[in-house]
Formats: structure tokens, C-alpha cells, sequence
């Protein structure tokens, strides 16, 4: 069922900073991904589609790292449970672990310090995306995909019909990341904002020193979340041309969700 992309080598920014690389990507068609920005589909005949239905929606989340998308990914599945939470990096996770054929293939690739390359990702995530349709479930995808060419080989493969961007301003990101210190030998999280130490820079349990990761600092999330907006910019306006798309913007979760309920509502109401 799964056919082969082949795409052009593509040089990857090496930083400091840790930076949000491109994730997984999804096609069952036949095509070859020439570059990042261009597609050339080499058959018309895609007979595998996988449609949504009345009962049946893919529903996508955009929205910059920190910038909410856990919760209100969280919200929906509380409200709506025939939507599966279908994440890329448990996919992963889950298929190298059980050793399957393509989870050993995506494993030889992490062993060597390097991305999982999108066409095994396509596979990953087609191969779970799949069963659970099959469940007649719901899907709502998590990190999947985050470039135009995974979106252009998802779209394929699968008829997303809901697409929620969350538009949040850079800096009230940047406030929420850079405000987290941790416990490095357990891995506890403070905040000075909503979840401070008792002590200030000391852990509460062991009294031990706070620090902040090097990817937590302001100037290196600046930097990740320029490189998320040029790579999902492309992203958005591929989804707003297919009428699929509805962007929210504010700064909490909390008061953004209603409008996002409200408007999934409709939707699925509609059909």
C-alpha cells in the first residue's frame, strides 16, 4: 500500500539553540518529492485516499512550540473522544520499540545522530493512521506534518478537513519558555510565573540548584520559533486555499478554547 519518496539532500542550520527540525511527513500515493517547495506527482491513479466522513474527521493543530497546542489538544480529546491522539514521536517511539520492519529501518537512522528521513516517517504514521480509521475513529494529528511537503504528501493519503491554527505572540511565548527553570537530576519544572520554588533557584525536595536549559534562554527560543514560522507559514496558506483552516489568536488556552470548541462544533455539526 505504501509507495517510496525520494526527495533531494536538504542541509539542516546547525546552532547552539535546539531547533524544532522537520518532523514526520505522510503520503500512500506515488510520487517524488524533488525539492521542499515542489512536488511532482508521477501518477493520477490514487485509489487508497483515505476520505472523512460524517463520523469520520482528521483534525490538525498548528501553532508554535510553547504555544499551547498540548492543551488544547488535551481539551479537545476530553470533549471529543472519538478523536485518536495520533503523535508522530509516540509512532516512532512505539514502532522502534516493537521492532517492527520500519521501526528498525527509522532506528538505524537515529543510531546515527540523524533525522528519520519523512518517507519512513510517511510510513510510521500511515500504518497507525490507518488502523485506527479503520476502528472508525477519529484522528487529531500531533506533529504531523510541519513542512509543505509533508502536508502535500499527507494530503495524498488523507483528507484532513479540520485545520486549527493558533496564532500566539512570539513574546508572550518567550516569557512562558524562559521562565522555566529545572532540577536537572530529576527533571522537575518551576516557573516563576505559576509554579515557583520555595526557595528562589533551589529545588523544593533535595535544596539543590535550579538551572536553565541553554535552549530556554530567550535568544535561542527567538530563534526556534523563527525557523517553526518560516517553515509553517507555507503550511498555513496550503490549508486556508483548501478552506480547511481557521486561525485563533490570544494569549491563554484557557479563554482561546471556547472559540475553538464552538467552531469544531459547527463543523462537525455540519456534516
Amino acid at each position: 500500500m505504501f509507495a517510496t519518496l525520494t526527495r533531494t539532500a536538504t542541509s539542516h542550520a546547525r546552532t547552539r539553540c535546539a531547533v524544532f527540525g522537520p518532523a514526520a511527513g505522510g503520503s500512500t500515493g506515488r510520487f517524488v518529492v524533488r525539492s521542499f517547495a515542489s512536488l511532482e506527482v508521477e501518477s493520477s491513479d490514487y485509489s487508497d485516499r483515505v476520505e472523512h466522513t460524517d463520523d469520520t474527521h482528521f483534525l490538525l493543530i498548528l501553532g508554535k512550540p510553547g504555544g499551547g497546542k498540548g492543551t488544547i489538544s488535551g481539551k479537545v480529546l476530553k470533549d471529543m473522544p472519538n478523536f485518536h491522539h495520533l503523535s508522530s514521536g509516540d509512532v516512532l517511539r512505539h514502532h522502534v520499540r516493537e521492532g517492527t520492519e520500519v521501526g528498525n529501518e527509522a532506528k538505524k537512522y537515529m543510531n546515527e545522530g540523524k533525522l528519520v528521513p519523512d518517507e519512513v516517517m510517511v510510513r510510521l504514521i500511515m500504518e497507525d493512521a490507518h488502523r485506527f480509521v479503520d476502528e472508525g475513529k477519529s484522528l487529531l494529528l500531533d506533529g504531523f506534518p510541519r513542512t509543505l511537503e509533508q502536508a502535500a504528501a499527507l494530503d495524498k493519503a488523507l483528507d484532513v478537513d479540520l485545520v486549527i491554527n493558533l496564532d500566539i505572540p512570539t513574546e508572550t511565548i518567550v516569557d512562558r519558555i524562559s521562565d522555566r527553570w529545572i532540577h536537572a537530576p530529576s527533571g522537575r519544572v518551576y516557573s516563576y510565573s505559576y509554579k515557583p520554588p520555595k526557595v528562589e533557584g533551589k529545588d523544593d525536595i533535595t535544596g539543590e540548584d535550579l538551572i536553565q536549559r541553554d535552549d530556554d534562554k530567550p535568544d535561542c527560543v527567538r530563534q526556534r520559533l523563527a525557523q517553526y514560522d518560516e517553515t509553517t507559514a507555507p503550511l498555513v496558506d496550503f490549508y486556508e486555499k483548501k478552506g480547511v483552516l481557521k486561525t485563533f489568536q490570544g494569549t491563554m488556552s484557557d479563554v482561546i478554547y471556547p472559540e475553538v470548541k464552538n467552531w469544531l462544533d459547527e463543523k462537525l455539526a455540519h456534516d
